[in-house]
């Protein structure tokens, strides 16, 4: 008999429940239980995983990482999905490996390449990967240098943190000035070029910022599953242009994103997204972690969680090939359950650490984001 597979995701996003789902309804059928931890009691995570615990705030890194190898001792994890403090835990994969956990992430010298833009925009130019202009910029003077040369240039100017992930901290620069204009309708991410000036001589904080041309449409995201033998078995690229989503094989996409995940070791499971400069694509950004929208590639038969699962685990699912392009789609949120009550956490005699308890009802939904064509619900692969 097949023995189950036990997986851990800690502080993931809420649209990972349906990277949950596909685990569970794995093309092996094997039997996998998933452990879940996160900050917020109301995740809908929580609710989705088989067993769910609260995560201690205000730790260390080296501190977290003992606390996730407190979690792989006493649940038996088999594989472990990182999100947060990855960079911390594959430095330790070692000591994982030691209480049988594999870490389904990149070796560190990987992550810490991507975890600064700066750094990983020169990495990737240096292996012949295009990139946009950019400027480093950390305070008033070089702000005002980079924008107006883009602007000269005729581009919209953009800026995000050098470090960071989800779009948190992306604005549009405009030299409009504020007006009633921003305050009808929804929340935009343009803002007056004298306001962010003003906000930076009045800070007292520093801010490390990457400035670029803003990129025009399509984006696409190409998730990648690499192995431990730095070889892409899948890489599939998902399209965005406004609300449409689809799917593409297309070489421009997909020999830039197989060079970068093959040539800086981005084992497992990648997401490596391009936009347009001009007339060709440039790098927007890489994440050495499973995008969110992951669970949208079973559109075209593809279950990746459980195949990068199974890499984890030494047993090579081989060259993937999606069967078949799903249809064009959108993106709608629909509802999940949520574990009915929250407990306070409760006090382990045994290590003096808070230890929550969270109890297995789920009741109230929460809404998550979802997709499928025509509005349908996806059938995980």
């Amino acid at each position: 008999m097949v023995s189950r597979v036990r997986v851990w995701l800690n502080r993931t996003y809420a649209e990972n429940v349906f990277f949950m789902d596909q685990l569970r309804r794995n093309p092996s059928d094997r039997a996998v239980e998933i452990h879940a931890t996160h900050g917020d009691a109301d995740s809908p995570v929580l609710a989705a995983a088989d067993t769910a615990e609260l995560e201690p705030e205000g730790l260390s890194s080296a501190a977290y990482v003992e606390y996730a190898l407190a979690q792989c001792r006493r649940r038996g994890i088999d594989v472990f999905v990182p999100r947060l403090e990855q960079s911390a835990i594959v430095a330790h994969r070692a000591d994982f490996e030691a209480v049988g956990t594999a870490l389904l992430a990149p070796p560190p010298e990987a992550v810490a390449v991507f975890e600064d833009k700066v750094i990983a925009y020169e990495a990737v130019q240096a292996i012949g990967v295009p990139v946009p202009p950019w400027w480093r910029v950390r305070g008033v003077d070089e702000l005002v240098a980079a924008v107006e040369e883009l602007e000269a240039a005729g581009h919209k100017a953009c800026f995000k943190p050098a470090s960071g992930a989800g779009g948190v901290g992306f604005r549009v620069i405009t030299r409009a000035s504020f007006s009633m204009a921003q305050l009808t309708g929804f929340p935009s991410p343009y803002v007056p070029f004298d306001l962010v000036v003003s906000a930076l001589k009045d800070s007292d904080e520093p801010v490390d910022w990457l400035v670029m041309p803003r990129l025009e449409q399509p984006e696409v995201s190409v998730d990648c599953l690499t192995g431990p033998d730095n070889r892409v078995r899948l890489a599939i690229g998902r399209t965005k242009n406004g609300r449409r989503r689809g799917f593409t094989l297309n070489e421009q996409w997909l020999e830039p994103a197989r060079r970068i995940a093959e040539g800086f070791g981005l084992h497992y499971l990648s997401n490596i997204q391009f936009r347009m400069f001009g007339e060709r694509p440039v790098l927007m950004d890489v994440n050495t972690r499973p995008a969110g929208g992951l669970h949208q590639l079973s559109l075209c038969g593809v279950n990746a969680p459980w195949a990068a699962v199974q890499l984890a685990l030494g047993e090579d699912p081989g060259e993937m090939a999606p069967p078949f392009l799903g249809q064009d789609y959108t993106v709608v949120s629909g509802p999940r359950p949520l574990r009915a009550v929250s407990l306070p956490q409760q006090r382990a005699e045994e290590t003096g650490t808070l230890l929550p308890a969270v109890p297995a009802q789920t009741a109230e939904p929460v809404e998550v984001t979802s997709s499928g064509a025509a509005g349908r619900a996806i059938a995980p692969a």
